[in-house]
């Protein structure tokens, strides 16, 4: 047996991670694009199948403005050449302009959304791939929904991993366009109608990237098994039919299974160096406060220890996470506490940040709600400080946040 075969290579392929192990590159710590969950979970999964040896390569978009954020101009030097320095590393940064100036992961208009996934799946398809060689292939979400068709092309094993129900579609002419070549993969996609040939199908027929990646991939799982069995079961009405069906057919096969994800173990508050002050069970009223101080004076909220403090984790959207029910509350919430100095502190992006920053605005709540976009060491620090938080999710296919 060859060690290849003892040891074989694995491509995970991602739009989003924490951090990187240090052995796997020179800037691999500096390399962090997060927008949520998928970030955490990618990282932990490539960090401890690198630590036990498995012969692992990362896939991800170079986002070059936000990766460079806080970088000193050596290492922004040494990022802009990266691929060409170092062309034996397991970090393979895909290369185009449509993420290169982009200050989130996701952005708020859909186009440029598309076009940023297939600028990245093209490049994972035409140049990483061919490169890396892999024995298996992992997806994650949306973003790299049409790769499965293209590794099933191939023969090669392909996992996609749904982390959150979100789909794009447009239609395949649209996708070869953008330099990628679907004709030679393109039984493998899901459409929203039946194909009945290529030369039909390419330009009055639109892919569905999240279903694409299911129906295509070899074997399927998601980050909790209640989700999965909800999504089948049709317990969510905006989860469109394809999908369930899909996953359905592949349950039904033995080709899906639900992992149950965990938070990140550096979110240990005795630990965690993100706080301005670390505190464990016998110590966690003084070292919340010390936090809660410090968190009140950087967003420039009212200073009182006694201010019931709430924390808002998740991403401003509307149809998951429920944020268009606390604007319809907002106000009139902080109005009726304003004795108690209540205080709201988001750090989250999203579509429906604009309604809240309007709400603030229009009230003049500057000194008891802060928005702030998403930072991965404000957020920390909020959870340290806060004394409640708000979750009013429709559904949670994990639910990271309360975990944390």
């Amino acid at each position: 047996m060859t060690n290849r075969q003892k040891n074989p290579r694995i491509l995970i392929i991602t739009p989003e991670v924490t951090y990187l192990p240090n052995g796997m590159g020179n800037l691999a710590n500096n390399l962090t694009a997060k927008a949520g969950g998928l970030a955490d979970v990618s990282a932990a999964l490539i960090s401890t199948l690198f630590d036990n040896g498995v012969d692992i390569h990362v896939a991800m978009p170079n986002y070059r403005a936000i990766f460079s954020e806080h970088l000193d101009p050596v290492l922004r030097k040494e990022l802009n050449t990266f691929r060409k320095r170092m062309p034996d590393e397991r970090i393979h940064l895909a290369e185009d302009r449509a993420f290169f100036y982009k200050s989130h992961v996701y952005s708020n208009y859909k186009d440029k959304n598309i076009n940023a996934s297939l600028a990245f799946q093209r490049e994972v398809m035409n140049n990483i791939i061919p490169h890396v060689q892999p024995d298996l292939i992992h997806c994650n979400d949306w973003m790299t929904g049409l790769i499965p068709a293209f590794a099933r092309q191939l023969g090669i094993p392909c996992l996609f991993t749904v982390h959150n129900i979100h789909t794009v579609k447009c239609p395949m002419s649209y996708i070869e366009d953008r330099g990628i070549d679907a004709a030679s993969f393109w039984l493998h996609l899901y459409f929203e109608l039946n194909p009945s040939s290529y030369e039909e199908t390419r330009d009055i027929d639109s892919v569905d990237f999240l279903t694409s990646g299911v129906f295509a991939a070899h074997f399927v799982n998601t980050v909790s098994p209640t989700f999965l069995s909800e999504v089948i079961r049709g317990q969510h009405g905006f989860v469109h039919t394809p999908l369930k069906q899909e996953l359905a057919n592949k349950w039904n096969a033995g080709c899906a299974v639900g992992i149950l994800n965990a938070p990140e173990p550096s979110f240990n508050p005795v630990t965690d160096t993100n706080l301005f002050c670390r505190y464990s069970p016998k110590d966690h009223v003084a070292g919340k406060m010390k936090n809660k101080h410090i968190l009140q004076e950087s967003l420039g909220l009212i200073q009182d220890d006694k201010a019931p403090l709430f924390f808002w984790p998740s991403r401003l959207d509307a149809v998951q996470k429920g944020c268009q029910l606390l604007a319809e509350i907002l106000y009139d919430v902080v109005s009726r506490y304003r004795d108690q100095n209540l205080e709201i502190v988001f750090v989250a992006n999203g579509e429906f940040q604009i309604h809240f920053k309007e709400i603030v605005r229009f009230h003049d709540l500057y000194e008891r709600v802060a928005i702030c976009n998403f930072d991965e060491q404000l957020a920390r620090l909020a959870y340290g400080a806060s004394d409640f938080v708000f979750m009013p999710s429709l559904f949670e296919p994990c639910g990271l946040p309360q975990m944390i």
